[in-house]
This record gives C-alpha cells, sequence and structure tokens, in this order.
C-alpha cells in the first residue's frame, strides 16, 4: 500500500493528503527479502525451550456458572477453579431484562 501511495499521482481523498504529506520526508519503498523465515530459524535454534518450561495441559481448571432472575434484575456468577487451587470470582448484572434460563446462558457465555 505504501508503495501505491508514493509512486501514484493520481490517488483521491486522504490518500493524496497523506501521499502529499510523506513526499517531503524522502521515503523510499524497498522490498523486504526472504530472508524472515531464516532469521526466525536461528532465533529458534538459539533459544530452545527447556523441557521443565512445557506447560502442563493435563490439569484440570474447575468452571462454574450461574445466573438468577428476580423483579430487581438478572445477574449472573462465575467461579474459575485453576489446578493450584486459587479461585477466581466475578459476578456480573445484566443490564436487559432476562428469564432465570436466559441468566444461566449469559454466565455460561461470560465465562
Amino acid at each position: 500500500p505504501l508503495r501505491t501511495i508514493l509512486h501514484s499521482p493520481s490517488q483521491s481523498g486522504r490518500l493524496a493528503k497523506w501521499a502529499i504529506e510523506l513526499s517531503e520526508y524522502d521515503i523510499e519503498y524497498r522490498n523486504r527479502t526472504s530472508a524472515k523465515s531464516q532469521v526466525l530459524a536461528d532465533f529458534l535454534i538459539e533459544l530452545p525451550i527447556a523441557a521443565s518450561e512445557e506447560p502442563n495441559l493435563s490439569a484440570d481448571w474447575l468452571l462454574h456458572v450461574d445466573g438468577s432472575s428476580s423483579k430487581q434484575g438478572a445477574g449472573v456468577g462465575i467461579r474459575l477453579t485453576s489446578p493450584t487451587g486459587e479461585i477466581l470470582e466475578q459476578s456480573l448484572r445484566l443490564n436487559f431484562g432476562a428469564s432465570n434460563n436466559e441468566a444461566e446462558y449469559e454466565a455460561l457465555i461470560a465465562g
């Protein structure tokens, strides 16, 4: 896109304005070479991931959700328990009327 803007005088509107603004800075467009993949490969070789740093994907997280509805409004509650026993709790008030089932669905979506 930058190459088109800098080399095409027939641009209109906002692009033309920016082409004029950028022209005073003597910006030159250069294509990137294909060395990107080799740079990434070299980086991965230099910094290998240690076996001890691998995440434990077999550990289970527990998610409990609940929703409620009354004349005063609807709300949802979310409780997330980590494999290490940490507990994260959040309650949300819904800014729209909802049945009890709808409140529970919203809790599941929010979780």
